[in-house]
């Protein structure tokens, strides 16, 4: 069946674009696993290259984004495409919530090569609302890893439990907390090292609280944004 679907596909390259048949033909594993996505990625550069010969070029030298954005792994939140920003403008951390944690090696290691070497000069801490990882801090323990991760959404829940309880209903109090967690983000980052070291020589920099709304498609700023001239 793979094969039949490898060919057919082939053949459908070929037709409507002769140009990428010989480049996929020469490719014996393209097509082993999720052919599509490879068919995809091919139409993809070359409709990138067809509009702009430069292209990827362009995005072999150094790269030099000056945001960083610290997102949710949600595969409906792609950090790009709502900021409407192309290939290498856009320095992207994404994990289950968007949280920031001082013993995540892996956040503090992308903030760390952002801020020292990248030279960003604005981070972004980007929720969306009715974010499961944030719904999971109001139901029962998980396995960990994942009931560690979410340890942390559970605390922000608790400081703020008299807010919560006071809203309507089970939906105003989550999206609530997705708000909450992404302004209880915003502190920790003011706090670390990195973000203090910055500070400190002058380097520009700020951070911002944003969320993203899936039903509509629209970010709002929640108002929390912390400059140079405000540390902490």
């Amino acid at each position: 069946m793979s094969g039949f679907l490898n060919r057919l596909i082939l053949r459908t390259v070929s037709w409507f674009f002769p140009h990428l048949s010989l480049r996929l033909k020469a490719s014996p594993f393209f097509m082993r696993y999720l052919p599509q996505l490879f068919l995809n990625n091919r139409a993809w550069a070359s409709q990138q290259t067809c509009q702009d010969p430069e292209f990827f070029e362009r995005l072999c030298a150094i790269q030099k984004p000056e945001l960083l954005w610290i997102g949710c792994a949600d595969s409906r939140v792609p950090a790009n495409e709502i900021v409407g920003l192309p290939s290498g403008e856009l320095f992207v951390h994404r994990n289950v919530g968007n949280i920031v944690r001082r013993d995540d090696q892996n956040c503090l290691s992308v903030l760390q090569y952002a801020v020292d070497i990248l030279q960003t000069t604005h981070i972004i801490v980007c929720g969306h609302y009715h974010c499961g990882g944030i719904q999971a801090a109001f139901g029962p323990c998980t396995q960990d890893p994942l009931e560690g991760w979410i340890a942390t959404i559970r605390a922000i829940r608790q400081t703020h439990a008299d807010e919560l309880a006071a809203l309507v209903d089970d939906d105003a109090r989550w999206q609530r907390l997705c708000e909450l967690n992404v302004l209880a983000q915003v502190g920790v980052l003011s706090t670390l090292p990195t973000v203090v070291r910055a500070w400190e020589r002058g380097q520009p920099l700020a951070i911002h609280g944003w969320i993203y709304d899936l039903r509509n498609g629209l970010l709002r700023d929640l108002e929390v944004s912390i400059n140079a001239n405000q540390p902490g």
